[in-house]
């Protein structure tokens, strides 16, 4: 029961039913497809993610001399530390983001949804089927990111291919190609966020206000990033782009497919579709309940770094073990009998999306943000919405989406 296979079409179309199986005879069971144990309840998977004998420990991808850009960038990340340099970098970049981006993005973010949204009403109004996932939940949260951080209108063409590429890697056999996909990617990422962090310590680029001027005096996270000081440190070259990197994949993926997951449930449930066409004021509770029904992130791995145990299961230290996320958000322990149902007036909703304990996602309320945006402008803009025929979902297990999903009305 608990070697379920991440790759079987039928699995990846509704793993839910296996969840429940793999809940009722445990918390925590051995997984030989993905080598490592994983915990199936909330109270096991919000033990992994808060327990501090565990923690992300990262290990180079291999062959490593053929991944050394995708190495670097996961090395400098704030969710592959632990310990002093995880707090020391996670206080600087919180420090970053503290200075109210999120507040002064949110005219442009509900501007940038609604012109998406208006472009696929467009098209759905003369008589043909549009993709949400190409016309809005792609390209939303790239152009979000690339405004977080001061990423020139000319530099952000590439920015989706890149996030793609790289989170590919993620399951369980990305292959042969998209190993080397993975590493261009990572490459030619770190290359273009190198060029212009030193444009802006040279005062050059965008928001860096006159040549010569400080780095950090911009409206973006970027100088921000480049300006911060705590206690005298600063944030290192590998570690602004690895940052930089973080921000992209976490705050493109997830958001992606939260709107896709998510838009496809509400209209699978319509009941719940024309309660938020009545009382907007819902969206709010809407997008915790569409991140706890269909979670776009399946699978969070941690590693021990003392010996412990999950749920009365034993990890010992240096080896590693999941949470199924997935699992958790449809656990009736804590979401009661009627877990398997979708309702947006949930309240309270601990879903675990955006993670828990110190690795907390430091980006989610501008995630939160986007996804009501969009929400709020299809509502308005689209409210006869229909699926029309059959969406297509991406073959990947831990990052769970469509690939397509058109609408009509």
């Amino acid at each position: 029961m608990g070697d379920f296979d991440p790759t079987d079409p039928d699995f990846l179309a509704d793993p839910y039913p296996v969840y429940d199986e793999l809940r009722a005879a445990g918390p925590v069971h051995e997984h030989r497809h993905l080598g490592l144990p994983v915990a199936v309840t909330h109270a096991a998977c919000s033990a992994v993610l808060r327990d501090r004998g565990l923690g992300r420990i990262w290990q180079d991808a291999e062959p490593s001399a053929q991944l050394t850009a995708f190495n670097l960038l996961h090395r400098n990340s704030l969710l592959e530390r632990e310990g002093e340099p995880h707090t020391r970098l996670r206080r600087l970049v919180a420090s970053a983001f503290a200075r109210g981006h999120t507040a002064r993005l949110a005219p442009l973010v509900r501007a940038r949804a609604g012109a998406l949204v208006d472009d696929l009403v467009r098209q759905v109004r003369d008589d043909e089927p549009a993709d949400l996932i190409e016309l809005v939940a792609e390209p939303l949260p790239v152009a979000v990111i690339a405004d977080l951080l001061g990423v020139p209108e000319d530099r952000r063409a590439p920015l989706r291919d890149w996030s793609d590429a790289i989170v590919r890697m993620y399951e369980p056999d990305p292959g042969h190609d998209g190993r080397l996909a993975a590493e261009r990617a990572s490459a030619e990422f770190t290359a273009m966020l190198r060029d212009l962090v030193a444009e802006r310590r040279d005062g050059a680029g965008a928001g860096s206000g006159t040549p010569g001027s400080d780095p950090g005096t911009g409206s973006d996270l970027l100088g921000d990033l480049l300006a911060v000081r705590e206690s005298g440190d600063r944030i290192s070259a590998d570690e602004l782009v690895g940052t930089a990197a973080l921000l992209l994949m976490a705050g493109h993926e997830a958001t992606v497919n939260v709107i896709g997951n998510g838009v496809y449930a509400l209209l699978q449930h319509p009941a719940q579709w024309q309660r938020l066409i009545a009382d907007p004021d819902l969206i709010p509770a809407a997008v915790e309940e569409l991140i706890r029904f269909d979670a776009p992130l399946q699978l969070f791995e941690r590693t021990a770094v003392a010996d412990t145990s999950v749920a009365g299961y034993p990890v010992p230290a240096g080896s590693r073990i999941g949470a199924l996320l997935g699992a958790a958000g449809r656990d009736p322990g804590t979401f009661g009998d009627d877990a398997d149902r979708l309702d947006v007036t949930r309240s309270p909703n601990p879903h675990l999306g955006f993670g828990a304990g110190v690795h907390y996602c430091l980006g989610a309320p501008l995630a939160r943000l986007e996804i009501a945006e969009v929400l709020r402008a299809l509502l308005l803009r689209l409210p006869g919405a229909a699926v029309h025929g059959t969406p297509v979902r991406r073959p990947r297990f831990v990052m769970r989406g469509w690939e397509e999903l058109r609408l009509t009305e």
